[in-house]
């Protein structure tokens, strides 16, 4: 039986249609989605669905399904699955009794962390090879083709969040905000901005490259954020001076850090996170909540001008 095609679909050139066929098989070649996916043992969807639910809060099934196109019934048996791994529960929702919230647990953060390591690893390897202004004119292309192709996508310009490596000048930096924030905040005094200078100089001083990692978080163009991975002990590494600016809050960076942290010390072996903070610090607290971050001692100071309660907090890896 021939089928009708709309006036809008008939009038696009045949050599358009051969075009965005053309880069579809390229790209799944290049991106590996015809292989097993990220070499590990879940097809492309079910990665999919545990991404969403290790980045996103309060999720419903239907809500799910809406947002990634999926059937409600396959959708149903890919989280019956998970829920059997015991990487998810579920929870009322106290908007509709009738829906459950869906919450990864610390064994679903575990199962996906390898898998978005190694995405990571691949989107990189992806890039390397090409010069410094060439993979900005990838990136910049699909940042247009997203725009063009998706009528729900906002037609403000799109805002730029790059994570590197520290360079000279940033740790500077780095010990400037904390004093600077710290004080207008939380009104804490300069022996803050003493202690942290310390760490950033032991930090630069005794430098273990294979072992410890930092990021610093640039929103276009300007740096807004910092974290660090420093190593503790053989088998312990410690997360230190998470810092985002206010222009960066509400963009998930500090979400984003953490997780870059975790999977950095995964990766590297070891087999618990540390951390040191302060009780009212709620913002970094509920981070390394949801993250499975463990409180482990609290302990009540004089400190920075301040009468606060210092917070030990630990992860198994």
């Amino acid at each position: 039986m021939p089928t009708t095609e709309s006036p809008a679909v008939s009038a696009v050139p045949v050599e358009a249609v051969k075009a965005v066929r053309r880069f579809n098989r390229f790209f799944t070649r290049q991106a590996g989605v015809l292989e097993p996916y990220l070499g590990g043992a879940l097809p492309l969807t079910e990665v999919r669905v545990l991404y969403e639910l290790a980045h996103r809060d309060a999720l419903v099934a239907t809500d799910l399904a809406r947002e990634l196109g999926l059937d409600g019934g396959y959708l149903s048996r890919i989280l019956k699955r998970f829920e059997t791994e015991g990487w998810i529960v579920r929870s009322p929702s106290p908007r509709d009794a009738r829906q459950s919230l869906l919450t990864l647990t610390e064994a679903g953060h575990a199962a996906f962390a390898p898998l978005q390591q190694k995405s990571r690893e691949e989107a990189a390897a992806l890039l390397a090879p090409l010069p410094p202004r060439e993979r900005e004119q990838v990136v910049e292309a699909m940042g247009w083709i997203e725009r063009l192709l998706d009528p729900t996508a906002p037609r403000a310009p799109t805002r730029t969040v790059v994570l590197r490596d520290p360079k000279p000048g940033d740790m500077g930096w780095v010990v400037q905000q904390h004093g600077e924030l710290y004080a207008r905040e939380y009104g804490w005094n300069s022996e803050f901005e003493a202690l942290v200078a310390e760490i950033v100089a032991q930090y630069i001083r005794k430098f273990q490259p294979e072992w410890e990692k930092g990021w610093i978080a640039e929103l276009d163009g300007e740096r807004v954020g910092a974290i660090f991975v420093v190593r503790k002990s053989a088998t312990t590494a410690q997360l230190r001076l998470l810092l985002l600016t206010p222009a960066a809050r509400g963009l998930g960076l500090g979400s984003r850090l953490t997780d870059e942290c975790i999977a950095f010390a995964r990766a590297k072996g070891y087999r618990k996170m540390v951390l040191w903070t302060n009780s009212c610090l709620s913002a970094a607290r509920a981070i390394y909540a949801k993250r499975g971050f463990e409180l482990e001692k609290t302990e009540a100071y004089e400190g920075f001008g301040q009468q606060l309660v210092g917070e030990t907090w630990s992860l198994k890896l």
